[in-house]
């Protein structure tokens, strides 16, 4: 196990620098996504867009902020020198279970955690308040049961 991860429970290490500047670029994508392509970075509306039936004609630019997304963790390790350390204490089928959820979730919500909780709420709208209230709401009542009732 790697450091900060003890047998029985994950533990995280705080990490208020990172954080920031990962948060301060997450911003930056959001502002220059819609400064360039006048776009709402709603990841799931760029990946959605990118899958058959019926792929978006912009593919180029959807295809690279993905490849940005999933690109980062290398770039990164390539500067700080070391891997980037990923431990999972959830088995691959409760993996698999929740994504399904999620994707149910943004398909009623009209929209993901990026599109509402980053890009709506910068934007002041009252929808994505409402859908951010309902996810994180939702998120905190499955960490709730998951950890005290279910004792997972």
């Amino acid at each position: 196990m790697s450091a900060g991860v003890t047998e029985g429970a994950v533990m995280t290490t705080f990490t208020p620098i990172a954080s920031l500047l990962g948060g301060g670029l997450i911003g930056l994508a959001a502002v220059m996504l819609m400064a360039f392509h006048g776009r709402i970075a709603g990841v799931t509306g760029i990946l959605s867009a990118l899958l058959p039936p019926a792929p978006a004609p912009d593919r180029a630019w959807r295809a690279a902020f993905l490849g940005g997304m999933a690109g980062a963790p290398f770039v990164y390790a390539g500067i700080a020198g070391a891997p980037v350390a990923i431990a999972v204490a959830a088995p691959t089928a409760l993996l698999l279970a929740s994504g399904m959820i999620v994707g149910v979730g943004v398909t009623y919500g009209s929209g993901c955690t990026s599109g509402h909780g980053v890009c709506g709420l910068a934007r002041g709208s009252g929808r994505s308040l409402a859908a951010v209230l309902a996810f994180m709401g939702a998120a905190a009542l499955t960490v709730f049961v998951a950890r005290h009732v279910v004792g997972g």
